[in-house]
């Protein structure tokens, strides 16, 4: 992710961020340029761009904004929408009677608004429903209750439901120890659940078998019994050498979970990357055998060869740092070579598929 500021001050502000913490501006993000903007009240519910290449532009806040403080979208004054197109994606959201459901509804929209930030810069076709009945993308926000079943996280043609219980940091470090996983977030969560969504895009439904052909040699066939694998997989546990062939113990499960975990680790890659090279990150030791990293190639540019490259250095420096301040590793993996072959594949499917690449 790039690196925003104030347009009124020029203070560094976050993705996240309502108001900036030197001017008190009102900040929001406005999908069309891509970025954080400053806003002074203009009354009537409108706000003005400070941004100087808007020419004083007006907007309103999304009502998820506005009313309930879970949002910071902006929308054109003379736009009959209410919600942002990042909250229209959101089909159901959590019950709002139970009072802590209001704080797990912001950080999920939060890690959604970042995943569709993501979508975005590298070109993916990205379609609410209302877009797109047929192949649109919706999330639904929904929680366990004492008399019905239990909400599974998961996708289904388009439509990803994400139990709420996982923006509880407690429930999710619980599970994530009783699944002995060493990363689980709920950005994680989102991306690989879109990883599903995309494979049913991009690569199932390629009528010259473009992709699913290698995406079998790299994989294995997804034709194989889903439900029997996943049973097979949590009565018994992975091989004892899944570490040399799959990402994560889950994407040994199953190739749907191996292609949706590799896509979620490839979109950790891109991203942090990403964000290192807007702030400059560097890498320069004393020391010639000390990981280097000087490429600032944006990734969208960047070659695979490239992205690798200047991840093990990054990856190095990140797992440090968070040893310093006495945290777990920032980047828990060891990436074997079948692993890489299977990141470079989803590299590959994602640039051919790219807007950008097509325009």
């Amino acid at each position: 992710m790039k690196t925003f500021h104030c347009d009124q001050c020029n203070q560094l502000v976050f993705f996240e961020n309502e108001r900036c913490e030197r001017c008190e501006a009102r900040l929001g993000y406005v999908p069309q340029t891509g970025e954080m903007h400053a806003f002074g009240d203009a009354g009537e519910g409108r706000w003005r761009s400070l941004d100087a290449r808007s020419r004083g532009a007006l907007f309103r806040q999304c009502h998820n904004y506005a009313a309930q403080n879970v949002c910071n979208g902006m929308i054109a004054a003379d736009c009959a929408d209410t919600l942002c197109r990042a909250c229209q994606f959101t089909r159901t959201i959590p019950d709002l009677s139970r009072p802590e459901n209001r704080l797990y509804w912001y950080r999920l929209e939060t890690a959604k608004r970042r995943l569709l930030y993501t979508l975005n810069a590298l070109g993916l076709p990205l379609a609410t429903r209302a877009e797109d009945p047929e192949h649109g993308l919706e999330f639904a926000f929904l929680e366990d209750s004492d008399d019905g079943p239990r909400i599974v996280t998961g996708h289904d043609h388009g439509h990803v439901t994400m139990n709420i219980a996982e923006a509880d940091d407690a429930h999710r470090e619980r599970t994530r120890v009783s699944l002995h996983e060493p990363y689980r977030t709920l950005l994680g969560h989102f991306r690989h659940e879109v990883g599903h969504y995309y494979f049913d895009r991009l690569v199932a439904p390629d009528p010259q078998a473009r992709w699913i052909e290698p995406f079998r040699e790299c994989f294995g066939d997804e034709r194989a019994d889903y439900a029997a694998a996943l049973a097979r997989h949590y009565a018994e546990g992975p091989a004892p050498d899944w570490a040399q062939r799959h990402v994560s113990a889950y994407a040994s499960a199953h190739p749907w979970e191996d292609w949706a975990e590799t896509w979620a680790h490839y979109l950790h890659i891109v991203d942090t990357l990403d964000t290192a090279t807007a702030c400059g990150l560097a890498l320069v030791p004393d020391s010639p055998d000390e990981p280097v990293l000087v490429d600032q190639t944006p990734v969208d540019e960047a070659s695979f060869e490239s992205l690798m490259a200047r991840w093990y250095p990054l990856t190095y420096a990140l797992n440090s740092l968070n040893r310093s301040l006495g945290m777990s590793d920032g980047y828990p993996f060891a990436l074997a070579a079948p692993v890489i072959e299977k990141l470079r594949f989803v590299h590959r499917v994602i640039s051919a598929s790219s807007v950008r690449s097509s325009s």
